[in-house]
């Protein structure tokens, strides 16, 4: 299983370990998105920065649609199909979002890529950003629908 995290907050007034924490996620900034390996550590991270960020279970489809519409190299050049093809051992970025979701390969591993997304805010807004996602509002493990977030946003 595959984790898109979005943070959701700013950072003011925030703990150090926070701040640290988030840091280590590559959640620099609001509306990034990273996308994670489910481990342990990775799980103990996400609830250690659970008032700050949303994540969940990433779809194949939305992380295609995330990597070719949002994807950047360093210098913010424009994450092409063809540099895929030829940095990777995938032939499509079908398979490539499979093997992401499937833990055969990792994101942040494509030659020159950065590791985050950055989106705008989501459409019609976040459901409310001090609130958990149980109690109707935007923070927090949402599962699946994490996926209908990232379409407002892409």
């Amino acid at each position: 299983m595959t984790y898109a995290a979005v943070r959701v907050r700013g950072t003011v007034n925030i703990k150090p370990d926070i701040r640290k924490t988030l840091q280590l996620l590559n959640l620099t900034k609001v509306n990034h998105c990273v996308i994670l390996e489910e481990k342990p550590s990775i799980k103990g991270m996400l609830q250690v920065v659970k008032d700050y960020v949303t994540w969940g279970e990433v779809d194949k489809d939305i992380l295609n649609k995330l990597i070719i519409t949002r994807g950047k190299l360093g210098g913010d050049k424009e994450l092409t199909e063809n540099h895929l093809k030829s940095a990777t051992s995938y032939n499509s970025l079908d398979k490539l979002s499979q093997a992401i979701i499937d833990k055969k390969f990792r994101f942040k591993d494509i030659p020159s890529v950065k590791p985050i997304f950055r989106l705008s805010p989501p459409k019609k807004g976040y459901e409310g950003i001090k609130k958990s996602y149980s109690k109707k509002g935007a923070l927090g493990y949402r599962g699946k629908d994490i996926n209908k977030l990232i379409e407002r946003m892409i």
